[in-house]
């Protein structure tokens, strides 16, 4: 008999209050390997707040954070390192380090790791680049000489430099032009099915959410409300569900 799979991000009870007010309340979400999971809501009802909990930088209230089976609150010291190396994260705006070149932004996780030489660093620094679509002569401009596209490509290489089994992505292709933001869908639809990665997405747009999620979590009231396979979440009656339908924001 085959034993059930571990899930990758497993939430339970989870309640998180900020400055006197509750953000979730009672939070259950499980994410399965090789889900691409579209996190979706109106505004300010904490979407990217569950991101941060995921990554460890928030903790809950109440409730338990799970990744790939360890609780993110308890592990501490080198369990906790080690199971923050097996994700990668895609921050609104790509949060690149403004003083540091294209190659040290993507370089700076496998430096803060010590194990690698220069030369294995350079290698999969030069990777990295070809993976997102940059050219080797890339790593070499500031964050202020990219473009809105090429800023996403160069945080999503970073992202990929630890070689990550969960990617979390925060709004995705805000800011991009529509054919940017297509390129920029069928790139991350490319590398997460050539990786085998496990994505969560937090998203306002509708061809974004269509173009990669397999399912969609409705987080409204606090909680997940509905959760399932993108087809069975978009033909539900819910307002947030009907204002993608509309392609309007969540």
């Amino acid at each position: 008999m085959t034993a059930p799979s571990i899930p990758v991000v497993e939430m339970r009870g989870l309640a998180t209050r900020i400055g006197g007010r509750d953000i979730h309340r009672n939070l259950d979400l499980v994410v399965e390997k090789g889900q691409v999971v579209g996190l979706v809501g109106s505004s300010g009802s904490g979407k990217t707040t569950l991101l941060r909990q995921i990554l460890g930088l928030l903790q809950p209230s109440e409730g338990q954070v799970r990744l790939f089976g360890q609780d993110v609150v308890t592990a501490g010291g080198e369990m906790r390192r080690n199971l923050l190396r097996r994700l990668g994260v895609l921050f609104q705006g790509g949060a690149l380090f403004s003083a540091l070149s294209v190659f040290d932004n993507i370089a700076f996780p496998l430096r803060e790791l010590r194990r690698l030489d220069e030369d294995w660093i350079r290698r999969l620094v030069y990777l990295k680049l070809q993976m997102v679509e940059l050219e080797p002569a890339h790593g070499k401009l500031m964050p202020a000489e990219l473009s809105g596209g090429m800023v996403k490509r160069a945080a999503l290489a970073r992202a990929l430099a630890m070689e990550p089994e969960l990617l979390l992505l925060d709004e995705p292709t805000a800011g991009l032009d529509p054919e940017r933001s297509r390129s920029f869908v069928a790139l991350i639809r490319a590398l997460k099915s050539e990786l085998g990665l496990t994505v969560i997405m937090v998203t306002h747009d509708p061809e974004t959410l269509a173009g990669l999620a397999t399912h969609i979590a409705v987080l409204a009231g606090g909680r997940i409300e509905t959760f399932g396979s993108q087809a069975d979440v978009m033909a539900a009656e819910h307002p947030v569900v009907e204002a993608f339908r509309q392609g309007g924001k969540g």
